[in-house]
């Protein structure tokens, strides 16, 4: 009697996971299967269904009867990884019959019990790609691998299909100009739902282009005319053109004292180094003080 591995009892999330993994397993396709295998081998396959593929022997036997040659040499042995090289060698056969890498399974789900959901759902994919083969049995099961439908056209064919324009661009029918425009020329927008008239030319404004009701011009001076502005709530007088009001600023305790001429230069000095300020100013206040020639003789 073989030994098998025990990978030891689950906690937590890791039995969380395999009891939602036992729950997806399938009495129904279990019974489907043994009765697929047994057509294609030959063989019984007794209970319990997972118990007697753990040695690998009848899934070399079954891949071998799909395709000829696959598995060389199948070990009848009891030793542990004599079992595992005959789950291994199926595994990699089936891989070159047309399974893809997502439909296998691993050799420690089935000999370690850790995953039957993942071999059945394997095994009913390799069922299937036998049907897509031409291999049929009385208990056809899985799903047919669709199989990828080359055509040509004729260049003629090709051509005469650029001028077509397809539903994925849209569709032109339905569609007119009907009650457009000339371009350049405006385009009167009223709204019929309302009871409005239409306009009668194209210089009617209509409301959704906004209103002019309700406007005028009172208080308006003429282009280019000074308007005066005051506030009538602090009773303000009106006043005339040559009044500055506070809105513009305010020209009182200004003066131009100390201004030079246009153009003459303004002499700005420092009291540590120019004369003292408060000393007689030689030219007795009459004439410009010329800072230039001060020093000159």
């Amino acid at each position: 009697m073989s030994q098998h591995f025990r990978s030891g009892p689950s906690f937590g999330l890791s039995a969380e996971v395999k009891s939602k993994l036992a729950g997806k397993y399938d009495l129904q396709k279990e019974e489907e299967l043994r009765r697929w295998i047994q057509d294609v081998t030959g063989k019984r396959v007794p209970d319990p269904f997972m118990e007697s593929l753990k040695d690998g022997v009848i899934l070399c036997e079954l891949i071998n009867t799909l395709q000829p040659g696959s598995v060389r040499k199948i070990n009848n042995s009891t030793q542990n990884w004599h079992q595992l090289e005959n789950i291994g060698n199926f595994v990699r056969a089936i891989t070159k019959y047309g399974l893809k890498l997502h439909d296998l399974f691993e050799a420690n789900d089935l000999f370690e019990n850790t995953n039957h959901t993942q071999v059945q759902s394997t095994l009913i994919t390799l069922a299937g790609v036998a049907q897509s083969k031409g291999f049929h049995t009385k208990n056809d099961m899985g799903v047919k691998y669709v199989e990828a439908t080359h055509r040509r056209f004729a260049p003629e064919k090709l051509k005469e299909g650029r001028n077509i324009i397809g539903l994925q661009m849209g569709t032109n029918k339905l569609a007119s100009q009907k009650g457009m425009t000339s371009y350049g020329a405006r385009r009167l927008l009223f709204d019929s739902k309302i009871g409005m008239d239409n306009p009668l030319d194209q210089s009617t404004i209509s409301l959704q282009m906004g209103t002019n009701k309700g406007a005028n011009q009172a208080g308006m001076t003429a282009p280019g005319t000074r308007r005066l502005i005051f506030d009538k709530k602090l009773d303000l007088e009106t006043c005339d053109s040559s009044t500055v009001s506070l809105q513009m600023g305010t020209n009182k305790r200004a003066s131009q004292r100390g201004m030079t001429s246009y153009g003459q230069p303004r002499q700005v000095c420092d009291n540590k180094y120019c004369t003292n300020p408060t000393e007689e100013d030689p030219y007795n206040g009459q004439g410009d003080f010329d800072a230039y020639n001060q020093y000159s003789e």
